[in-house]
């Protein structure tokens, strides 16, 4: 863990928790944080004050909700991979499809699709209104986007009738719900609610905004 801890790439010390929440898959998400973290900002992936505390922030923060997951789940707007190659890690007997439109994010999310072996996982080049994937999913989630009146049409129209939406939110949560609601109303969005995961386990804790979607 030390050798992965430091050095040149300024990275973070591995949490205690990261062993826990990843299990026998700790080695892939240490495989994946070292990557990110070397070559992240040169790619444009990552901001240049985001590697000190990339476990804490940005991997443990998507990690803690992958027991909310299930059968076929797509990550909108993937990027560097949080949360969508995070979540694949931890949860191997979910299909994931990471849909991403840039280039260049594309190519780093397949490369390490192919680096860490992950048989669960398809990218998908293109925005998620233009991808063609509409009402497919069991569950959409989606980290760091937008705020949630423009999250909720890009994500509701992925989810089958009776699915659910996972999306991973900040602080300011409760507040994007309330400027949400006339999204809300259109999608037939239930049970809407803010959830808070890691509390007591991980420094940061993870909001997650959660909602059944009736076609």
């Amino acid at each position: 863990m030390a050798d992965l801890a430091t050095g040149a790439s300024g990275l973070e010390p591995e949490p205690a928790a990261a062993a826990a929440l990843f299990g026998d898959r700790i080695e892939l998400a240490r495989a994946f944080t070292s990557a990110l973290a070397e070559q992240g900002e040169e790619r444009g992936l990552i901001g240049p004050l985001e590697v000190p505390r990339l476990w804490t922030r940005h991997i443990l923060n998507s990690a803690i909700a992958a027991p909310l997951f299930r059968g076929e789940v797509a990550d909108v707007g993937s990027g560097a991979g949080l949360p969508g190659i995070v979540l694949a890690i931890a949860r191997p007997d979910v299909s994931w499809t990471l849909i991403e439109p840039m280039e260049r994010r594309v190519a780093w999310l397949d490369e390490q699709v192919a680096a860490l072996g992950l048989s669960n996982v398809t990218v998908v080049r293109g925005r998620a209104e233009e991808v063609g994937l509409s009402a497919r999913f069991d569950m959409v989630t989606a980290r760091a986007v937008s705020a949630l009146r423009t999250l909720l049409p890009w994500t509701a129209p992925l989810v089958r009738n009776g699915g659910e939406l996972a999306l991973l939110k900040g602080a300011n949560a409760e507040n994007e719900i309330s400027a949400a609601q006339k999204q809300i109303r259109k999608f037939l969005l239930s049970d809407v609610r803010v959830e808070t995961l890691g509390e007591g386990v991980l420094a940061e804790t993870t909001r997650v905004f959660r909602a059944t979607v009736r076609a």
